[in-house]
Parts: structure tokens; sequence; C-alpha cells
């Protein structure tokens, strides 16, 4: 056995072995808290998970447009039919296997049918930068409208849960200041010195001429600012759908008093966010339970409610990367090849910036 498969093998048992451990913490908490046995000898709110599924999936599909989108304002050739196809099996492997395996399949199918392959690997990093930046921004957004408005001491009880939330909401706003900054600053670039930049990088031997196309990726990004609005656009409505998802599971078999309001899971449920994906086990097992279960308690809640949100909420996205499997094995045979568009959907007109190659003769 190799090493890597006993690595992988292992995060397999780390991720079954936390939600064991989860699962009977917080059965019958000896806080006398209610815990998931009560819960689940409830009758199921169906109306509730319907929501929940069908938000989810919308949300889902919402991500791969904005992939396609992204593709489309490099002007590679690809179809929308094509990004489904690749987001569905990319969901699949990050959703079900020990590794990012989704976007790795995602940037290596994408650049074995283009020329500009550095390029076609650029579209799935920048995809996930914009997600990433698409949570920040919402979190930003909303903290801080219900900070000004003196709406975020409703929506916990305990002094120390709004500490947490404005905690939270400094932190996004940080993260929100230092994108934009970043954005105008490479704005105020000129060409000529973005493409001597792109020059020094071509001399580095092996790596050289792959960063270099990276960053002409990044800039010709730059230059088609309506595309990244868009993308960015979808990336939040993207994500108010999976927080509405989170909060549409916590009903299923949770009484509604007995839950955070909506409001502080537009705060909390994208921290969980961040910790169910960072965690080394197959789609965040265990660590996502953990994670949700603890936002529930500095929110005032019992960690149960947190637990089995989460539980339902993984129910959701297992069936759905099952689905979505199977939706990629039938695309399959009746994908054709993109052919070749000299504009980009999103943005006919392509800006002066981005027609200018960055070294001589015409990129790619």
């Amino acid at each position: 056995m190799s090493r890597r498969s006993l690595i992988n093998i292992l995060k397999y048992v780390l991720g079954v072995g936390l939600l064991a451990w989860v699962v009977w913490v917080n059965w019958e908490p000896q806080d006398g808290s209610p815990g998931l046995a009560s819960a689940l000898s409830k009758d199921v709110n169906v109306l509730p998970l319907l929501l929940a599924g069908s938000i989810c999936l919308a949300s889902i599909l919402l991500t791969f447009v904005r992939w396609y989108v992204l593709v489309r304002a490099q002007d590679l050739p690809f179809t929308l039919s094509g990004a489904v196809r690749l987001g569905f099996i990319g969901y699949y492997m990050n959703t079900f296997l020990p590794f990012s395996g989704g976007d790795v399949i995602k940037a290596a199918c994408l650049a074995r049918q283009q020329s500009r392959r550095t390029v076609a690997v650029a579209t799935v990093l920048l995809d996930r930068a914009i997600g990433l930046c698409g949570l920040v921004w919402l979190v930003a957004t909303l903290g801080g409208v219900f900070w000004a408005s003196g709406l975020l001491e409703q929506l916990v009880v305990a002094p120390t849960a709004v500490i947490a939330l404005q905690t939270v909401t400094l932190g996004a706003l940080a993260l929100a200041g230092a994108s934009l900054v970043f954005w105008v600053l490479l704005g105020v670039l000129s060409i000529s010195a973005a493409g001597r930049f792109a020059a020094r990088l071509e001399r580095f031997p092996k790596v050289g001429p792959a960063f270099a196309e990276l960053w002409r990726a990044v800039w010709m990004y730059r230059c088609r600012g309506r595309s990244i609005a868009l993308a960015l656009s979808m990336a939040v409505m993207g994500h108010v759908g999976f927080v509405l998802t989170f909060y549409l599971a916590s009903l299923t078999l949770t009484a509604p008093d007995r839950i955070p309001p909506l409001g502080t899971h537009f705060l909390l449920v994208p921290v969980g966010m961040v910790i169910q994906s960072g965690f080394p086990t197959p789609g965040g097992v265990g660590g996502g339970e953990w994670g949700f279960g603890k936002l529930y308690v500095i929110a005032g809640c019992a960690a149960a409610g947190g637990v089995l949100a989460s539980l339902v909420q993984r129910a959701i996205t297992w069936i759905l990367g099952l689905a979505g499997y199977l939706v990629y094995l039938r695309m399959r045979p009746r994908l054709r090849p993109a052919t070749v568009e000299l504009a980009s959907p999103v943005e006919v007109a392509t800006p002066e910036c981005a027609m200018q190659p960055l070294r001589s003769g015409v990129a790619d």
C-alpha cells in the first residue's frame, strides 16, 4: 500500500471517528439540553427539507454558471453544458473523496481541451478565490448592516455571543477591504508595467512561463471588470442559498424557538463552511458537525441543534453529489467540443487593455 493511499484511508477513519464521537456526545447531553435522541424521535418537517434540497441544488448550479462566465471571460472555447458536466463531477469528488479532487479534475479536463492550458487552470483557481470573496463580502455587508442598525444585539442572547459576532464581522470587513485595495492597485498598474512583470516571470527556469501565463490571465480578468462583478454577484447569491439551505435543514427536525434566528445564521454559517472546507476529511465530515455545534453554543443554543442541522445538510449534499455523478455520466456522450468564439458572451466588447498583449506577439 502506498503512503498516499494510507493517508487517504486515515482521513476516512478520522472523519468517521470524529463524526461518531460528536453524535455520541450530543445524543443525550449531560447538561440537560435537548439532544439528538429527542430530536430524532419527532416527525420530519417535509416542507423545509424539500426547500433546502431545492435551494441547495440551485446554488450548486449557480456555481457552475459562475465558472462558465470566468472561462468565457478569457475567450476560451467552452459550453455551458460542459461547465455543468464538469461541475457535477467536481462536486461529487469534493463531497466524497478525501482531497480537493474536484478542482483538479475540472482544471485537468478543461486544460485538455485548450491550447492555453495555464489560463484554463487559472479559471478554476480564480473561481475558488471569487467564491471565497463572495463569502467574505456577504458576511461583511450583512454584519456591518446588523451592527450599524443595532440588530446585532437582538440576534443573540449572551453578551459573549455579541462579541463573537462582532469579531466575525470585523474580520470579514478587514478581508473585504483588503480585496478591494488589491483590485484597485491592480487597476492602477499600467499595461507596460504588467508586460515587464510578465517578462521577468518568464526568465525563471521551468516554472517561469507558467507563472507568466497565470499573471496574464489575472491581468485580463482585471480588464474584464463586468465579468468579475457578475461572477462575484453570483458567488454572493450562491452563498445566500447555502445559508438558507442550512437554516431550512435546521428546521427539519428542530423547533424554530430552539435554533438561532435567520440573521444569526448569515454570520455563523459562513464560519462553519470555512471550518468544514478546511478540515482534512472527505467533505469535512466530522469537522463540520463539530464546528456547527460549537457555533450554535456561541449563539446561545444547544450544540445538538447545530450538529443535527449539519447532518441533514450533509445528507442533502450526499444525495445531490450522487445524483450529480449520474448526470455527469448521462451527459458525457451527448457533449460536443466547443467552437472557438471571438468574444465572450458576457462582454461583447473586449477592453483595450485585454487586447494588447503583455509580450511581443499575440499571447497564445
